[in-house]
């Protein structure tokens, strides 16, 4: 009998596991690791505060489904109830604003701003719209700014919505038109043409009077051109300022490619239109502008003051590659992340202050600045420089409030010591480090008074995620939990309480609360089933390997049997986490938790496995996510190298029994493994593959292998299908034919080469449904079938 979700949600928080998994001591079986996870139980997506601090609201996927249900559970534990009809009508929402005195917040929902009043209760619903609305942020005054893609409204209570503040990417109906000779002698010679143009300027100007006196009348728009388009911008929460990010309208993006697609609803081949290729072309450069509101007037706001922006880091490549010296000052972008997502541009809450991330396309340099509005111009308050690249991550920055000195403290994370850290900068000095240590900050929140920084930390070891707090003087960092695989956190409305997503390898993130203090933590949530539950699963062995290649230690997940067999080799299986900067090693639940499971069925059937975060991971510091850098699968191979002398010699592994397979950058580093070092692991797995990095994107590619006009050298040292000569050993690959991430042309491409040096002891498995990331059960299955076949046949 099936359960209707209803009936389970008056379960408490375990729910009923099927009869195929019910079984703790049935041996478990690859149908088991690559089934639908739905029978582990679902993860908790996202969560936030209910306005009182009393309640917690977060999101399930429901089971068999893509829809998401919305969950609510008392602070102090409790069944956890599905919010379903006019219950969802008093939804509070995710990440949001203040005001200055704490009393109201205002948050997107479903694409609407709502203003919650914390004394009382009281839900205000500010748009309701078939836009899109956004980045809600309140002035000290208790004005409501937001916006709608790019225009900007303003709410205030009592006074209701309207809007603040419109630029468009259009000519000025008002401006001049060019010079024109035809246009001249007409106007001279004709009176009453130039009676009809002094009228209507003359009514055009004392418009523009009325709409600067007249409180009733939105501002007048102010147009930027109509050779640019509008990339990001962001009001001043009084409404007066605004900041615009623009690109050339039309601006070569290079050409985009074209993925065919085989199976489809038509019964027609069909075609995807998807990225185009590292280098060809760059990111197009961007300007800011600084708008007066009140008088339509736009300001462009120059880099030039930037410091190092006319030096070029890339010259001697560009020399050695003939090509043209830069001339004049980089090109920039005003992004903190690469996909737009990050916010790049900061307000003070009182209007009087504005920071700007500017990042060089090149990412050579990072840097923070903040806005003289009243002189319109640029005034660097931070620069970060990298010889390989600026990381996408660890760029939060903002401004801190009641610091009696005129709100010009800013705080940031940089990565200037070889960690990412808190630092402060007050008015023009250098920015002072709130905290040290070879460990990471991130994600970092003021408390409620302003007074404390909360943040994650990895101090005690780097897979060790806690939430950490500092006084934003500096000072004694406390660790604020004690949960080991700490995913994120909120603060509470009032500061008091932490709400803490939390996980570890066997238990998808789940939600506790904690006091601030750091004490009295309740666990609020546990999704999992029973079948998942209650089997014994082999908890990953944290290790380290020492490095004899310079690294020093190279930290690994080891799944092993409990027992060992005395003077017995195990054949030996090492696994390599995809999108080279990724975390795999730590107390958290595993981006690969399918091969996680996939790991105890091969310890089950007798082998040993090692999991390594290989130089180019995240959690270890800049120099280790830089190590590989123009020289990408070199030192990560000589870890996974070290990796097998540890297993030979610590664990009784086997060396002529040793195979190798990973996902995506996994895929390309078991190509590396396979080709650069053969007859090393008797087989290998490469799953959707790299073969050849020019064929990646820019924003990944770029960074670590310049481009290859300007670095061929960088790429040919590290793309697979240069040395696909050396390949002896047995090889699958898989990949999904419809991946716009990693296209399916990388697996052509090396396979035709692969037929060229006629290579044998090979397969490519093509998945025709699938893009990067399988999202079909079958495919799961068939993709670890074969892997699975591959090692019993090469490796026992």
């Amino acid at each position: 009998m099936r359960l209707s979700f209803v009936t389970l949600a008056a379960l408490p928080c375990a729910l009923f596991a099927s009869a195929a998994f019910a079984q703790a001591a049935a041996p478990l079986t690859l149908a088991d690791t690559m089934a639908n996870p739905d029978w582990i139980g679902a993860p908790v997506e996202r969560a936030w505060w209910s306005w009182d601090g009393q309640r917690v609201q977060y999101q399930l996927k429901r089971d068999d489904s893509i829809i998401r249900d919305t969950w609510q559970v008392g602070v102090a534990g409790g069944t956890p109830l599905r919010l379903d009809g006019a219950a969802r009508n008093d939804l509070d929402g995710a990440n949001p604003a203040y005001d200055a005195q704490r009393t109201r917040m205002a948050f997107v929902r479903n694409g609407d701003i709502f203003v919650r009043d914390l004394r009382s209760g009281a839900l205000t619903q500010v748009t309701r719209s078939n836009d899109t609305e956004s980045r809600p942020q309140w002035s000290r005054d208790g004005n409501l700014v937001f916006r709608v893609d790019n225009q900007w409204y303003q709410w205030r209570a009592g006074q209701g919505l309207s809007q603040a503040a419109q630029v468009r990417a259009e000519n000025d109906p008002a401006k001049a038109p060019k010079t024109d000779d035809l246009r001249e002698r007409q106007l001279a010679m004709l009176q009453t043409l130039r009676e009809d143009r002094a009228q209507r300027e003359a009514a055009r100007e004392q418009d523009d009077a009325w709409r600067r006196s007249d409180g009733s009348r939105a501002p007048k728009p102010t147009y930027l051109g109509d050779d640019v388009e509008i990339v990001d911008s962001a009001l001043s929460p009084d409404a007066r300022w605004l900041l615009v990010v623009t690109q050339a309208k039309k601006g070569d993006a290079g050409a985009a490619g074209k993925m065919p697609k085989y199976v489809t609803e038509s019964g027609y081949e069909e075609f995807e239109e998807v990225r185009t290729r590292v280098g060809r072309n760059e990111p197009l450069p961007q300007k800011l502008w600084l708008v007066d509101v009140t008088n339509a007037k736009a300001s462009e706001l120059k880099f030039g003051g930037l410091p190092g922006i006319g030096e070029d880091p890339l010259a001697a490549l560009r020399k050695a590659a003939k090509k043209d010296p830069l001339k004049g000052e980089r090109p920039v972008r005003i992004e903190t992340d690469g996909d737009g997502s990050g916010v790049s541009i900061r307000w003070s809450d009182d209007g009087r202050q504005a920071a700007v991330l500017v990042r060089a396309i090149d990412n050579k340099d990072r840097w923070l600045a903040s806005v003289d509005l009243g002189k319109a111009a640029l005034q660097p308050r931070h620069r970060l420089s990298d010889a390989a690249w600026i990381g996408w991550n660890f760029n939060d920055f903002g401004w801190l409030s009641d610091t009696g000195k005129g709100d010009d403290d800013l705080w940031l994370l940089s990565e200037q010591s070889g960690y990412s850290h808190l630092y402060v900068a007050s008015g023009g000095g250098a920015p002072r480090a709130i905290t040290s240590g070879r460990w990471e900050v991130s994600e970092p929140e003021l408390s409620a008074d302003g007074k404390t920084f909360f943040f994650l930390c990895n101090r005690k070891w780097p897979g060790d995620y806690e939430v950490c707090a500092v006084d934003r003087n500096g000072g004694a960092v406390r660790e604020v939990t004690a949960l080991d695989g700490v995913e994120n956190f909120m603060l509470s409305p009032d500061g008091r309480k932490v709400l803490v997503r939390h996980s570890d390898s066997y238990t998808p993130p789940q939600l506790a609360v904690v006091d601030s203090s750091g004490e009295n933590t309740v666990a609020l949530t546990d999704t999992r089933k029973p079948g998942f539950r209650e089997r014994e699963w082999i908890q990953p062995e944290y290790v380290q390997v020492p490095s004899k290649h310079g690294a020093g230690t190279v930290w690994g997940k080891f799944y092993g049997p409990k027992n060992y067999e005395p003077g017995k080799k195990y054949p030996i299986v090492m696994f390599v986490h995809g999108a080279g900067y990724l975390q795999n090693v730590s107390a958290r639940y595993p981006n690969y938790f399918r091969e996680q499971m996939f790991h105890n069925l091969l310890v089950q059937e007798g082998y040993v496995v090692l999991d390594l975060d290989y130089r180019a991971s995240e959690g270890y510091g800049r120099d280790w996510r830089t190590a590989i850098y123009r020289q990408m699968g070199h030192p990560e191979l000589e870890d996974y190298l070290d990796g097998l002398e540890w297993l030979v010699a610590n664990k009784q592994g086997d060396r002529d029994r040793a195979g190798i397979y990973g996902g995506s950058y996994g895929g390309f580093m078991t190509f590396m493994a396979l080709f650069r070092e053969p007859g090393t692991f008797k087989a290998g797995a490469a799953l959707r593959p790299v073969a050849d990095w020019s064929q990646y994107n820019h924003e990944y590619t770029s960074n670590i292998l310049n481009t290859p006009e300007l670095d061929p050298e960088a790429y040919k040292k590290s793309s697979p299908i240069e040395y696909a000569s050396g390949l002896k050993d047995h090889l699958l690959i898989a990949h999904g034919m419809i991946d716009d991430n990693v296209f399916f042309k990388d697996s052509v491409m090396l396979s035709q080469r692969l037929i060229e040096l006629r290579k044998d002891k090979w397969e490519l498995a093509p998945y025709p449904m699938e893009r990067h990331s399988f999202v079909r059960a079958d495919s799961w299955y068939d993709e670890y079938r074969r892997i699975h076949e591959l090692f019993n046949r090469t490796l026992k």
